[in-house]
């Protein structure tokens, strides 16, 4: 699929989801009502080690891992692209929260603290996915791919398990994420 056409579709989910957490109380009933229906009860021990893992501040330190490798091949652009994408969308997510500023599903985890909106769990494995799908996928194929996907989809359960997040806060994360990925991806094309 064409990156702009991934890029305006991830967008406007972004916005279509923004517009209605702010101003529809029918979208907000629901996504509470689903998000009840998903987790009907709480299961938070056996997530909180992939919650984690996946905390964006230790995700952060995947990233520069991720970059010392990088430099250490001599891929000192790859390596700075690598930084800059998870930078780009951990602001992003940063400014969306404090903008939007939703709460909390009732009965989250003592551990959850700060805004809903995007979820910065899923904002950053997905970020970190993609990075390493870029990256990776053609010389690792098929197993890594499914890999990255499993332990994406176990993210995305955890928090959900955890009742950290609305369903749409976890599409709010993807949907930025993807967008995130998306510029950034064509700013190291233009290089």
């Amino acid at each position: 699929m064409n990156s702009y056409i991934v890029l305006l579709l991830a967008i406007s989910t972004l916005l279509l989801l923004i517009f209605n957490i702010k101003n529809s109380r029918r979208f907000n009933l629901f996504d509470h009502w689903l998000h009840h229906q998903l987790v009907k009860r709480h299961d938070g021990y056996k997530w909180q080690v992939i919650a984690f893992i996946n905390d964006p501040k230790l995700m952060v330190v995947w990233d520069v891992l991720l970059a010392g490798l990088l430099l250490n091949e001599g891929r000192e652009l790859t390596a700075f692209w690598v930084l800059g994408t998870l930078a780009f969308a951990d602001i992003s997510g940063i400014i969306l929260k404090r903008l939007i500023r939703r709460k909390r599903p009732i009965m989250h985890s003592n551990m959850e603290t700060g805004y809903s909106f995007p979820s910065g769990h899923v904002l950053g494995a997905t970020t970190m996915g993609l990075i390493l799908l870029q990256l990776f996928a053609k010389t690792y194929g098929l197993v890594f791919v499914i890999s990255i996907i499993a332990l994406w989809v176990t993210v995305i359960i955890s928090r959900l398990s955890l009742k950290a997040h609305y369903p749409s806060d976890i599409i709010g994360a993807t949907s930025l994420a993807i967008a995130c990925f998306s510029i950034s991806q064509q700013l190291l094309f233009a290089f």
